[in-house]
């Protein structure tokens, strides 16, 4: 799997993360496995964040896209029922914008607590998961300071309304790896045959590698809310966040 390329497919998504309407060619179509395109801009998840769903429009009909599954190339899930385009056939494919928009805020929103509480509070990341609009980020802190609620959620909304830019480069795996702290979380989750890494900047803040579709300022994340702090175990915090729109 590459930054640019997964199996046959071209993709699309991390090289533009606002295109949202494309127009390619079936690989392969199968009611089981799924759907292949050698171009597509569904994101097909990881690093917390979910695969995109969307429509593939093609000769007056639409198949529904509700997920991907991830094997030598994206294989896009169709709604059970849906036609399948057949191999060959060109189609248009559209993500659906309301659901990647809300996941890139939040997932940019994350990396905004994450620059924070790694500035601020030196920990590292040892879990995530989001979903359109809701978040939560684990952190090895053993000491929890009293305010420490208030505090991330009053920092983390500064940043955003700092209007950092949020940049996004390719490195070579040597040259990505002798950054500092490119690494946040506590194991290093970069698959050891990757020889190139997609890095995240919020300039000013926080730089690390990571995979996932994001918005090109912090104020396009809106304001955030914390909404709970939890412990889940000696040293584990679990900080739960949501978007308010």
């Amino acid at each position: 799997m590459g930054v640019t390329q997964h199996g046959r497919t071209h993709r699309l998504d991390l090289a533009d993360p606002t295109l949202r309407e494309w127009t390619c060619t079936v690989l392969h179509s199968d009611a089981e496995q799924g759907i292949v395109l050698d171009r597509s801009a569904f994101y097909p998840g990881g690093g917390g964040q979910p695969p995109d769903h969307g429509v593939l429009l093609w000769q007056g009909v639409q198949t529904r896209i509700v997920g991907t599954r991830k094997g030598d190339d994206p294989y896009l899930i169709p709604a059970e029922g849906d036609p399948l385009p057949p191999v060959g056939t060109e189609v248009v494919g559209a993500v659906e914008d309301e659901r990647r928009t809300r996941l890139m805020r939040t997932h940019s929103g994350l990396h905004v607590l994450c620059g924070v509480v790694f500035r601020d509070f030196g920990a590292l990341v040892t879990g995530n998961s989001m979903e359109p609009g809701e978040a939560r980020m684990d952190f090895n802190l053993p000491e929890v300071p009293p305010d420490f609620k208030s505090r991330i959620e009053e920092l983390v909304n500064a940043e955003v309304a700092a209007d950092r830019s949020v940049a996004t480069r390719v490195l070579p795996r040597t040259e990505a790896l002798a950054l500092p702290d490119i690494i946040r979380t506590q194991s290093n989750l970069i698959p050891p045959d990757e020889q190139e890494v997609r890095i995240v900047d919020i300039v000013g803040l926080d730089v690390q590698a990571d995979g996932g579709t994001h918005v090109a300022s912090t104020a396009q994340i809106g304001k955030v809310q914390v909404v709970k702090v939890e412990s889940k175990g000696r040293a584990n915090r679990r900080v739960r966040v949501r978007l308010v729109d």
